[in-house]
């Protein structure tokens, strides 16, 4: 066995790149009148060590990118071994799904292949950038959503029952804000593959005007919701731990406007990791606050 070339193709896994989409997963949590610890925990498991690289993995080895990627600045060239992993973590992701539910388990299968549509080369839904930007926001938003209850083990009719399906929505809308600026470093690189990614379409300016409507929107109904279902609370803890992300935001795009070389790399992983750590945050203390004693 040759570990370098394994251990080159782990890189492309991008395992610690799945700290990116946590806020989904403590979001689902967090409407639930109560989680069971061990299921949740596996569940996190799943996706974050298993199901999430397997679609990392993927799509590397066929985008082939030669410039910077989300949690790569410099990512290694993808090799036979990439796809030995893929197909591994693939199958491992569905039988551990299968001891947590079989419904658990169709929506990782479901989500899986839904990944690889977007990369594979008879396919690539990433060369359509209206269908490819509502696969990615519904799947990695609502479905993501509803993945993660029904891993933890309610009834489908009981995640398609309101509110929560109404939360399931804001998730898709945080999902539209954050996706296209993943992409607004990245024109060069898509524009050689052919990829018109709505990024590319939307342009730099239009790229943040996109994102801060479709974040806008989130945030409203989200509060909304919370005021309409008496959570109070969840509003004020919101509002003070997301602060940060508007705050670099603002200034991200003050920036750019003067010099376009702030559209780099660099800030796209700083906006990314800033907005996941503090959204993930206000969940998990939303959650605390729920059971704390008063």
């Amino acid at each position: 066995m040759n570990t370098a070339k394994y251990s080159t193709a782990l890189t492309l896994m991008r395992i610690p790149f799945s700290v990116y989409l946590m806020p989904i997963f403590w979001f689902a949590l967090s409407t639930l009148p109560q989680v069971n610890v061990w299921r949740a925990v596996a569940v996190f498991l799943v996706l974050h060590i298993l199901v999430y690289p397997a679609s990392n993995g993927y799509n590397s080895y066929y985008d082939r990118d030669e410039g910077s990627i989300g949690g790569l600045k410099n990512p290694p060239k993808p090799n036979r071994q990439l796809m030995h992993l893929v197909l591994l973590f693939d199958i491992l992701a569905i039988l551990f799904s299968l001891l947590l539910s079989p419904l658990f388990a169709v929506f990782v299968a479901l989500y899986l292949l839904i990944s690889k549509a977007y990369s594979y080369e008879g396919i690539r839904l990433k060369k359509y950038p209206v269908l490819s930007t509502f696969v990615v926001t519904f799947f990695q938003g609502a479905f993501t959503y509803v993945m993660v209850q029904a891993g933890v083990g309610l009834k489908l009719q009981e995640v398609l029952q309101q509110p929560n399906s109404w939360f399931a929505l804001v998730s898709t809308l945080f999902l539209c804000g954050s996706y296209p600026l993943t992409q607004i470093y990245q024109h060069a690189e898509d524009s050689r593959r052919g990829d018109r990614t709505l990024s590319l379409i939307l342009g730099v300016k239009g790229t943040y005007l996109f994102a801060a409507v479709s974040l806008l929107a989130g945030t409203a109904l989200l509060l909304w919701l919370y005021f309409s279902t008496g959570q109070v609370r969840n509003i004020f803890i919101f509002l003070l731990c997301t602060a940060p992300v508007l705050y670099f935001f603002t200034g991200w795009v003050v920036r750019a406007q003067k010099d376009r070389r702030e559209v780099n790399f660099e800030n796209t992983m700083q906006m990314n990791k800033i907005s996941s750590l503090c959204i993930s945050a206000a969940f998990v203390l939303m959650m605390v606050a729920r059971i704390w004693p008063s």
